[in-house]
């Protein structure tokens, strides 16, 4: 099994989590640039944020066997303070890069009109640059968030197919697979989805333009839950090839758009049965 987790917070992850990932399958990964828990008070805070997305981060991903790429932007929450606009300046210069595959968190937090503003700017940026984008919607009223975000994003111009609309759930799920738009689901100990929902919105939509995801970052998350999807996808009857479409073909040919995804060309889709955490598993070649 070969796992690409197309969002997931490894600034805030140990290299224990990145040597389990390995373990279990993990040889890519995508990093959005996000909230770290507290505001950031200038552009230089970000810059350097940005500036270890694409060097340090990448490096030490791959140490451990995984590919490191990113998504840069100004996030939903921060959009809301004036001291953070100005980094929406700078992000040119970070769009062009290798491994950056694409315009991201962007959307809504609290539906503010900052947020609006931000929002708008990022996705013409996404289109001017040829990026994919990747939207968070909010985690309060995600029915009506889903749907505003779905109306800018119409209204901007950008192509639907380069679009991933990301945290849905069984409420938000049908009117993002209308729209043209991919469809992500972060799964979560706690909140959010679990695997088992996961398992059966895939058994109603379909494997196509779905992509899986942890989501982890520095709260109650777990960096092994794209592999628990995959073995779930297994025990509900799926085949191998469908968990492959899911885990890594689908976060490939989504990234890919930006022609900046940058991939170990050694990764193989060969599997050994090995022993993690007590469970059987499989193990990626490398």
């Amino acid at each position: 099994m070969r796992i690409f987790d197309p969002h997931i917070h490894m600034t805030s992850r140990t290299t224990d989590d990145y040597r389990n990932m390995h373990a279990v399958g993990v040889r890519a990964v995508v990093e959005p640039a996000f909230w770290l828990g507290q505001p950031r008070t200038g552009l230089s805070s970000f810059t350097d944020y940005f500036d270890s997305l694409i060097g340090w981060e990448r490096f030490r991903a791959s140490q451990f066997g995984i590919s490191h790429n990113c998504t840069i932007a100004l996030n939903p929450k921060e959009a809301n303070d004036p001291r953070c606009v100005e980094v929406l300046d700078v992000l040119p210069r970070y769009l062009g890069k290798d491994g950056v595959v694409a315009v991201g968190e962007i959307g809504y937090d609290s539906m503010t009109r900052a947020e609006d503003e931000a929002f708008v700017r990022q996705l013409a940026l996404a289109v001017e640059h040829g990026l994919p984008v990747l939207v968070h919607t909010p985690h309060r009223d995600k029915k009506a968030g889903a749907a505003r975000t779905l109306d800018v994003v119409r209204e901007s111009g950008a192509d639907p197919g380069a679009v991933l609309v990301d945290h849905l759930n069984e409420v938000t799920a049908p009117m993002v697979a209308d729209s043209g738009c991919w469809l992500g689901f972060s799964i979560y100990p706690d909140t959010k989805m679990d695997e088992h929902r996961m398992v059966a919105l895939l058994k109603e939509y379909g494997t196509a333009r779905i992509l899986v995801n942890s989501a982890a970052d520095w709260g109650r998350s777990d960096p092994l839950k794209t592999y628990r999807v995959g073995q779930a996808m297994l025990a509900a009857g799926f085949t191998p090839a469908e968990v492959d479409t899911v885990l890594w073909q689908n976060p490939v040919d989504f990234y890919s758009r930006s022609g900046h995804l940058m991939l170990d060309e050694d990764i193989s889709a060969d599997a050994e049965v090995v022993s993690f955490a007590g469970n059987s598993v499989l193990r990626g070649g490398s």
